[in-house]
């Protein structure tokens, strides 16, 4: 009975210890070294229960893709978005994909929808002043369009439109069911807007953005579908494979190491999704918070400016009473600043300088002024800050003569009291307007000038006489009758 007992207790003893080693093994098996959810995630039963939950790719299906056909450059690292050179003038074709699943967007089957292609500034900076650059560019380049549509090699559109006031853009319709490619050429290079050109300096990014529309009740393409841009860089012709090439051969040049911190370089590039852009409107005269640019900063906001016509100073608040003449003081408030910027034409800057206050205005310097407003209108806003009048063409000085005077004297001996006369227009008009103003006659009642030849002749003072007057001349003039009773002449000698 007792060596009974005592196998009991062996057969136990060793039962247990079997029990705690199966134990110790199970922990060693879950260890942190070993155990990893994704293994258990990939179990059949969790993918069948993932496969019936919604994904977040499938509830934001671009209904569009479009893909330019040049190639990424390898000097990109990882997770940074893509860059692609492009040559000057140069025909590039994006293809414009539809993207759509089985039922998507039903209302635009069969129907044409229209895009905008622009190219734009990458730098928000450059986005701030885009107006003002782009007419800089401009003024250099007259007659030409930063973008242009290859129509001839172009597949697919219709209606290819340009307006004139855009030279960063250019529009068509398509229909997304059959293929379509449109070819751009875009004939700004990144030198041109960097602030000093001393050779070799870096070229500034553009973006390439294409943003499509729909048919509205009224069939307006003004509903928004789609949007989506890539980052490119312009050289002159032939430099953007020079470019490609020294980018190739640097990552050549790496490690394998160093080259796994790099993206690969793609033959095309896929525009990726982005915000539509702004279509701010195209003249402003308040700051009212509802129409905030699209692109603002505590100091400072967007730059789209209206037309040449609209900033006049017709456009201008109530209870303005300084003469647009009249020098911005350093005493100035913001309110009355945005005033003066109103009154003198620079309506367009309104937004940008909504905090200054005149002495914030004055502070600025002819390069700063050039930098933020471009080189026209900086230092046309300098010179008005700095109150230099435009030299006039011609300057004469006139003294009406009194009927008892004759000589250098007036009656009683006084001296002949002589006015200056500026005229900004070499025009016979134009002197018998300053005359009328300066000597209080009503300009309907001159009927012609003429000045005094030998004998006492009278000749009539026309256009050409003016241009060949000498600069500070010295004129007495007197008035008659018209012959037939109705107004004056005025008699210079």
């Amino acid at each position: 009975m007792a060596w009974v007992l005592k196998m009991d207790e062996v057969i136990e003893s060793g039962l247990v210890h079997d029990f705690d080693a199966s134990l110790s093994g199970i922990g060693q098996e879950l260890g942190a070294g070993a155990y990893s959810m994704s293994d258990v995630l990939a179990l059949p039963i969790f993918k069948q229960e993932d496969s019936s939950l919604p994904l977040d790719g499938e509830t934001k299906h671009p209904p569009f893709q479009y893909v330019m056909c040049a190639a990424t450059s390898p000097a990109v690292k990882l997770h940074d978005e893509t860059l692609t050179y492009l040559n000057q003038g140069q025909s590039y074709e994006i293809r414009m994909l539809d993207n759509r699943k089985m039922g998507d967007m039903p209302e635009i089957t069969g129907k044409l929808v229209k895009s905008i292609i622009r190219v734009v500034f990458h730098d928000r900076r450059l986005q701030y002043t885009e107006h003002q650059q782009l007419e800089g560019w401009k003024w250099n380049r007259p007659g030409d369009r930063l973008l242009d549509l290859d129509i001839p090699m172009s597949v697919g559109i219709i209606d290819t439109r340009t307006n004139p006031s855009q030279l960063n853009a250019v529009e068509f319709l398509w229909d997304p069911a059959k293929r379509t490619s449109a070819f751009i050429q875009v004939h700004c290079i990144s030198t041109e807007f960097t602030p000093r050109k001393h050779g070799g300096e870096k070229g500034v990014p553009f973006r390439i953005q294409v943003d499509t529309f729909k048919q509205n009740e009224n069939g307006e393409y003004t509903d928004h579908l789609h949007s989506a841009s890539c980052q490119i860089k312009v050289f002159k012709p032939k430099g953007a494979d020079r470019k490609q090439k020294t980018d190739r051969e640097k990552m050549e040049k790496r490690t394998a190491h160093e080259k796994e911190k790099y993206q690969p370089s793609y033959d095309t590039t896929i525009l990726t999704e982005c915000s539509p852009w702004p279509d701010t409107p195209t003249a402003y005269v308040n700051s009212s918070p509802s129409t905030a640019p699209a692109f603002t900063s505590p100091q400072q906001g967007t730059c789209s400016v209206p037309d040449s016509n609209s900033s006049s100073p017709n456009h201008q608040g109530d209870g303005v009473s300084q003469p647009s003449s009249e020098q911005l003081q350093p005493s100035a408030t913001i309110q009355e600043t945005q005033q003066w910027l109103l009154k003198n034409r620079f309506s367009s800057y309104t937004r940008l300088f909504s905090n200054f206050s005149g002495a914030d205005l004055l502070k600025l310097t002819k390069e700063d002024l050039v930098q933020i407003c471009g080189a026209a209108d900086g230092i046309r806003l300098y010179n008005s800050l700095k109150s230099r009048s435009v030299r006039p063409r011609l300057t004469i000085y006139v003294c009406q003569e009194q009927p008892a005077g004759g000589g250098g004297e007036g009656s009683g001996g006084t001296p002949y009291v002589y006015h200056a006369i500026y005229l900004e227009e070499m025009v016979a008009s134009e002197v018998a307007r300053k005359l009328a103003s300066v000597f209080n006659i009503p300009f309907h009642q001159i009927n012609q000038v003429y000045r005094q030849g030998p004998t006492g002749i009278h000749i009539l003072v026309s256009d050409q006489m003016v241009q060949n007057f000498q600069d500070e001349s010295c004129f007495l003039f007197f008035t008659v009758k018209a012959e037939n009773g109705d107004g004056i002449h005025i008699v210079l000698k």
